[in-house]
């Protein structure tokens, strides 16, 4: 049996297989939240809505139809926290991790499944990869869980509540669910900097790449002293376009909301208003406020931030920081006349060019097909429609009031976004072409009038 099923993925490319394991994961979920005990008693939920609340999780993005706390019991919120981890490290991080304990062989085409859930170049150094995030993300988890925790002392009767929230919050925060267990996102922590403060560090540290991560702690705990160590291309790149999309957002909102919203506000509370969801609105799906009270400029200006998202082989959605920067970057090179792009110190591949232009044309397609189909099945305002395209995509979870009221077909519409989302453009790009096939022959070249 196994040989079989064998035989059978290897008729299927890498990225048809990753595909079929997230829609097997959204599948398990679904049974899971369907097990008895999983809800409050006295509260029942339709299949759509714990199919929609499975995918929103598998894919990290936390829009929900329904109020999680007083929906699910003690052991659907474990449930849900279960989801969320799953889908935060991406299944095949998880499979591998299985794997190891199980002490089988990571062979090529596991290898070659971990190269493109991670988004990944070379096959060597996966197994190591894989080590190195589960670490990472439960040290994370804990410490984040053990701050949140006391903190939240301040606001809940007992040790045990506190903590479990806090527990919930780091798990949430570091995986950019975006879920919560208030039923208010962060709005009842808003004037808490401390919390929110934490939450920001989270956020990022989920959302800005694995391989970042561990190359910073290589970097701060090296292993041989005589050896110098160099931060890789894709790091420099990641963070330096991650801090300053951080920044516009935050400068921006301020500039936005000056004579609007902040009006008359005291100056740390407009910072962190505006800091806040500028690194919430990248993948991590929290508020502090109702984000109707900011203006349509502002609300546009997150629709941009989420559409990019977070980076690649990170808990995000979205097109990618990369692939942001490889765009504007190729347009300012174009603009002087040259073909090659080049940044600190070393050139990019074409390949990555090319993709990277892909990705926002088809991205962008998607998003425009998905708002002008929701704008006919939903009766809500253009932005309230914009805006949750662009957080299904960027699997951010943040929402003007619509995902509760959504249509049949507006949720199915917002399930597949949120899929897509989270599996990555790429793959979905490579689950159309199938196997990649090289020409025998080659017509004659012949240019053609552009622009």
């Amino acid at each position: 049996m196994w040989k079989t099923l064998k035989d059978l993925l290897n008729k299927f490319t890498p990225a048809q297989i990753i595909t079929g394991y997230y829609l097997l994961a959204v599948s398990v979920s679904v049974l899971l939240l369907c097990l008895p005990g999983v809800h409050q008693k006295g509260v029942s939920v339709s299949f759509a809505d714990t199919v929609f609340t499975a995918v929103s999780a598998v894919s990290v993005t936390g829009l929900t139809v329904i109020n999680i706390s007083e929906t699910y019991s003690t052991f659907g919120i474990f449930i849900l926290m279960f989801i969320l981890q799953f889908g935060g490290i991406g299944v095949m991080t998880l499979g591998t991790f299985f794997w190891m304990l199980l002490r089988k062989k990571i062979g090529l085409k596991e290898r070659q499944l971990i190269m493109l859930d991670h988004n990944q170049s070379n096959l060597s150094g996966l197994v190591n990869l894989i080590r190195e995030i589960i670490k990472l993300i439960i040290i994370i988890e804990a410490i984040g869980a053990l701050i949140l925790g006391l903190q939240m002392r301040n606001y809940y009767p007992t040790w045990t509540e506190a903590f479990w929230h806090g527990l919930f919050a780091s798990i949430s925060a570091t995986t950019n669910g975006g879920l919560d267990l208030t039923g208010a996102s962060l709005a009842p922590y808003a004037d808490d900097y401390f919390i929110q403060l934490v939450h920001i560090i989270l956020i990022t540290l989920g959302a800005i790449g694995f391989p970042v991560l561990i190359e910073v702690k290589k970097y701060l705990f090296p292993k041989n002293n005589l050896q110098t160590f160099r931060f890789s291309l894709f790091t420099k790149l990641t963070s330096l376009t991650f801090g300053i999309l951080l920044v516009f957002g935050t400068v921006v909102v301020i500039l936005l909301e000056w004579n609007h919203y902040f009006s008359g506000m005291v100056w740390h509370k407009i910072f962190f208003n505006a800091f806040f969801h500028s690194a919430s609105t990248r993948s991590g799906g929290l508020s502090t406020m109702d984000l109707n009270d900011y203006s349509v400029p502002t609300l546009l200006i997150f629709c941009f931030l989420m559409f990019v998202g977070a980076s690649p082989s990170s808990v995000g959605g979205g097109i990618r920081t990369t692939t942001l920067a490889l765009n504007i970057m190729f347009i300012y090179h174009f603009a002087k006349g040259n073909r090659n792009i080049k940044i600190f110190k070393r050139e990019i591949h074409e390949d990555d060019v090319i993709k990277s232009l892909v990705v926002t044309i088809l991205a962008s397609g998607l998003c425009i097909v998905s708002i002008i189909i929701l704008s006919i099945t939903e009766k809500a305002p253009l932005i309230n429609i914009v805006f949750e395209v662009c957080s299904a995509f960027g699997t951010t979870g943040l929402s003007l009031g619509l995902t509760p009221d959504l249509s049949i077909v507006g949720k199915v519409v917002i399930i597949i976004l949120m899929f897509i989302g989270r599996i990555g453009l790429t793959s979905f790009i490579f689950i159309i072409g199938g196997k990649e096939k090289k020409d025998n022959y080659h017509y004659p070249k012949e240019r053609i009038i552009i622009g």
